[in-house]
């Protein structure tokens, strides 16, 4: 629970003191569900400038999109390429659920269904390291009542946990 406060608390001290360059990934087994909850919190104003600079030509606007299908599949594309896991030893596919606003951030949602249980997460997180080196991508995950948690400073991406 500590980590969790921490977390939240760090992230709201970002926010008032943006320009820092922060991410939060909160992972959360759902036992019942058989499925990994994955949410992914960035600043809106650099995920948009990350987005842009990645598909010069294309308008992006994430509040106010003229193509909310393309955009979701700009946002479900970067984050897929820049934040993977293996699982227990072998890769899988995060499915994108959608994204909202909140205050100055965006929170993406993914999930990974069909995971019968978790021994090891293997996560290459490399978020916004396209964008700004000063990128600090911190990771939370809960496993039953156990959690963990780390960051990665740039140009650090790779963490493992085990359960």
């Amino acid at each position: 629970m500590v980590n969790i406060f921490g977390s939240w608390l760090v992230m709201a001290c970002m926010t008032a003191l943006h320009p820092f360059f922060v991410s939060l990934t909160d992972i959360n087994y759902n036992k019942t569900e058989k499925e990994l909850e994955i949410s992914v919190r960035i600043f809106t104003d650099d995920f948009e400038n990350t987005l842009r600079k990645n598909n010069p030509g294309i308008k992006i606007d994430v509040l106010h999109p003229a193509n909310q299908q393309q955009l979701n599949q700009l946002v479900s594309s970067y984050i897929q390429k820049h934040l993977q896991f293996q699982l227990n030893g072998k890769a899988v596919q995060l499915s994108f659920i959608g994204y909202e606003q909140q205050a100055e951030s965006i929170w993406t949602y993914f999930e990974v269904k069909q995971v019968s249980g978790v021994e090891k997460l293997a996560i290459t997180n490399s978020l916004l390291h396209d964008y700004n080196t000063n990128q600090i991508n911190m990771m939370h995950i809960k496993v039953g009542d156990k959690e963990q948690s780390t960051k990665l400073d740039y140009p650090e991406e790779h963490a493992l946990f085990g359960f």
